[in-house]
């Protein structure tokens, strides 16, 4: 998803860090894989290759499992999977939780992205729907954006089923005169863009950065009221004093976690999950690359550890020399 800041490796503080430790972790069952879970969107992808190339420069074994995103986290504490190393806190199911106060799973700590999630649209759209991006205006426009499966109501293009219905959520929230229709994909949601882009046509959709569509649809966020947790617990809260959600997106954490187990069975595994580090100028071209220039993820994640050793070796060699 969701589709994500810290500019670099924080090498400096890692480094001084690990030295103060004294040693170098030990590196455990090094003839057994780690299971890193892939998820359904082009920049996990890329995050999670990046973590493996990593791993395995420092010896160990790596196993690619796909995994549902919203309902991975029984199989990460029953160490099915080891590690997944792009959760947004914006939209995790409460298995998540669930399992981290069972003991299953740990958290690693942040990922380095500066994440941001709403309700979105490409910049031309403001000729469509005037007064935007305030979300007064979705109002008085809904029309512009209705199609044959929502009339009267406007469309808003949501992320697929199972990233949860954050969009939904809103337009219940705000009472607008829109139908959220989940996405199929993160493709599909691309799809809708480029589509919207070149014909100039409306569309509301739910959408995130980093993500190179951002910048290649010129997209822009709609304008909610800051989100708070009485927002999402309180209605009499906000500008709809019947219904909750009538804000706008929590700020985002994207974070790292792991099987509970996975420190003491790879423990320099450990040290290198929890201290990678990944920021959106790195991650969004890749992103790109993939995406729009058709090349494949693990080409794209080679060439750019080949060319930036120093956003990655010495995480690695932190832990294991």
């Amino acid at each position: 998803m969701k589709s994500v800041t810290r500019t670099t490796l924080r090498v400096g503080a890692i480094l001084a860090a690990t030295a103060g430790a004294g040693m170098a972790a030990e590196m455990g069952a090094v003839d057994e894989p780690i299971k890193l879970a892939v998820n359904e969107w082009t920049g996990q992808h890329v995050t999670t290759r990046i973590a493996g190339e990593m791993l395995e420069a420092a010896g160990y074994k790596v196993e690619y499992v796909t995994a549902g995103y919203m309902n991975m986290y029984r199989a990460l504490a029953d160490g099915e999977i080891d590690a997944a190393v792009e959760i947004w806190s914006s939209n995790v199911s409460d298995d998540y939780a669930k399992q981290v106060e069972a003991g299953g799973v740990v958290d690693l700590g942040d990922l380095g992205l500066t994440a941001k999630e709403g309700i979105a649209y490409p910049a031309h759209v403001a000729e469509i729907c005037p007064g935007l991006p305030a979300w007064e205006a979705l109002k008085d426009c809904a029309g512009q954006f209705a199609t044959a499966e929502t009339l009267p109501a406007g469309r808003l293009v949501d992320y697929p089923a199972d990233w949860g219905t954050p969009g939904a959520d809103r337009v219940s929230g705000f009472d607008l005169p829109f139908k959220a229709v989940p996405a199929g994909s993160e493709g599909a949601l691309i799809t809708e863009l480029r589509a919207a882009t070149e014909k100039k046509s409306p569309l509301l959709i739910t959408f995130w950065q980093p993500h190179w569509a951002m910048s290649a649809y010129d997209v822009k966020f709609v304008e909610l009221p800051e989100g708070e947790q009485a927002c999402f617990d309180d209605p009499s809260w906000g500008p709809n004093p019947n219904a909750t959600y009538d804000c706008d997106f929590t700020p985002t954490r994207v974070f790292k976690a792991a099987w509970s187990g996975l420190a003491d069975k790879w423990p320099a595994a450990g040290e290198i999950l929890s201290n990678m580090q990944l920021s959106v100028e790195d991650q969004q071209p890749l992103m790109g690359q993939v995406d729009v220039d058709g090349q494949s993820v693990e080409e794209t994640v080679d060439a750019w550890m080949q060319a930036n050793p120093d956003k990655w070796q010495p995480v690695v060699d932190a832990a294991t020399e």
